[in-house]
């Protein structure tokens, strides 16, 4: 019988520490939002200067500092904004990467804030080979 009490308390306590979890989970909403967590470019000329942006939203009730931005390899570069987010207000995260690296490439950002857990961001592409120039006599 008290095997059978003790059961039944497991249970039920299990049931009622599983709805509360399941609650937080659902009400809890980014506090970063990015409008998109990955950017695809086909044909980048070679040694372009173009960058890649990341623009988010500040869904928090506070000011967010972008900690850090931590790249994949030294041919990505990132910046991020030097004040803080305020609440509702939007920024961006702003990515270049060496395109003097010919071919097909997928590299990542690791987003670190004071509001969020770290967000991964990735650029994916492929840098056209270099144009040869007429040889003039």
């Amino acid at each position: 019988m008290k095997h059978a009490i003790l059961s039944f308390a497991l249970i039920i306590a299990g049931a009622i520490f599983g709805q509360n979890a399941e609650k937080k989970s659902k009400a809890a909403k980014p506090t970063l939002k990015f409008t998109t967590l990955e950017i695809v470019r086909d044909s980048i000329p070679y040694d372009s200067k173009d960058l890649f942006i990341f623009e988010f939203k500040n869904n928090s009730k506070k000011p967010a500092t972008i900690q850090g931005v931590q790249t994949s390899c030294g041919c990505t570069a990132a910046e991020k904004p030097t004040e803080a987010v305020k609440p509702g207000k939007k920024g961006k995260i702003s990515v270049s990467y060496d395109t003097k690296r010919v071919g097909q490439f997928t590299k990542t950002i690791t987003v670190t804030s004071d509001v969020s857990e770290p967000i991964v961001l990735t650029i994916r592409g492929t840098v056209l080979p270099q144009k040869e120039e007429p040889v003039k006599n």
